[in-house]
């Protein structure tokens, strides 16, 4: 038996999600003529009560799109310093839109109206880089899965229109954030400009990210898709398979974070680890105890058929997913309860 908990992108599509995707009406996305993608696209706008979508092939290019067309070089975006869209995005923030960022240091990759004000520049104050955008991202990656209060995100949203800022959320694994919280995604459509979500994560797709906003940003993203190089022809098969997920995988998410909550009760216990970062949903991150090195735990545990992604610093991250079952989960429980005892 091997457990694969490196990520939630390891999933792989189920049996019936392959046969909606055979089954997909397709045509050419390009020339905007695939009929499943456009179902998914006004799917995705109806769902968040926000005017149009666009589909891309991944959420680092729906992210990096959606800056671009909130901001002009030279100038600067507001993040958490967990943030993917700073840690994680290949430095796309400066590479394809000139803009800095302003790092603030959150709880749990969650920052706050509070923090956001005074880092915010006045553009009268021509020594610094002008503030445009505020990114959110939820829930957190290298925050471990938080989710924010939304009276939070309302306070943000207030403070965007008083300083007249963009608020873009990194919505990767939002649909964890709405299973657990019960909110409204018209809710979230109300405070953001812009929203991506990602398909190929939680829910289960081979590949698929959206963005969601205005008719007017979403024709901006869709010329900054084709200069990306994001365009793609029968992609309807893709839509398919988000759709599918949208209809069929969204309630499981909550196994998934019953699970890594299970996961959090165990390694509490162990006397090798030293820290568990509260779990909130499906991601677990997990520091060990100072005499033992982290990239050592990880082979041991690979020698046991399990794998998880050692994060540096003397911390080590796991993700629960549709495709890590029961029996995987017990045994895995076993492991732990034997492991350095």
């Amino acid at each position: 038996m091997e457990v694969n908990l490196i990520s939630d992108t390891i999933t792989k599509p189920s049996t019936a999600m392959l046969e909606a995707m055979q089954q997909a009406r397709v045509g050419d996305d390009v020339f905007k003529d695939d009929p499943t993608v456009n179902q998914l696209e006004e799917t995705l706008a109806d769902y968040f009560g926000m005017e149009a979508a666009l589909f891309f092939p991944s959420g680092t290019m729906a992210n990096q799109t959606a800056i671009k067309i909130h901001t002009q070089p030279g100038e600067q975006l507001i993040c958490d310093h967990y943030s993917h869209v700073f840690n994680y995005e290949g430095g796309g923030v400066s590479f394809n839109s000139g803009v800095s960022c302003k790092l603030l240091e959150g709880d749990q990759g969650r920052i706050t109206a509070r923090q956001i004000e005074p880092a915010i520049h006045s553009p009268e104050f021509y020594h610094s880089p002008p503030t445009r955008l505020v990114c959110l991202e939820n829930t957190t990656n290298k925050g471990g899965g938080a989710f924010y209060d939304f009276e939070e995100i309302k306070k943000i949203r207030a403070l965007c229109d008083q300083h007249e800022l963009g608020l873009h959320l990194d919505g990767a694994r939002l649909w964890n954030a709405l299973v657990e919280t019960q909110e409204s995604p018209l809710d979230y459509g109300k405070q953001f400009d812009t929203i991506s979500v990602c398909f190929s994560k939680g829910l289960g797709c081979p590949v698929g990210s959206a963005l969601v906003g205005s008719k007017e940003l979403m024709n901006k993203a869709l010329r900054i898709r084709k200069v990306f190089g994001g365009g793609m022809r029968q992609s309807g098969y893709l839509a398919a398979a988000a759709l599918f997920a949208l209809e069929h995988h969204f309630s499981d998410l909550k196994k998934d974070h019953i699970k890594a909550k299970a996961l959090e009760s165990a390694l509490k216990k162990c006397s090798f680890v030293s820290e568990v970062v509260p779990v909130h949903t499906n991601i677990l991150i997990f520091s060990l105890a100072e005499e033992l090195n982290a990239q050592q735990f990880v082979q041991d545990m690979a020698a046991r058929k399990i794998r998880l992604l050692s994060l540096g610093e003397g911390k080590i991250r796991l993700v629960t997913h549709r495709d890590y079952t029961d029996e995987q989960h017990h045994y895995f429980l076993e492991i732990l309860k034997q492991f350095y005892s």
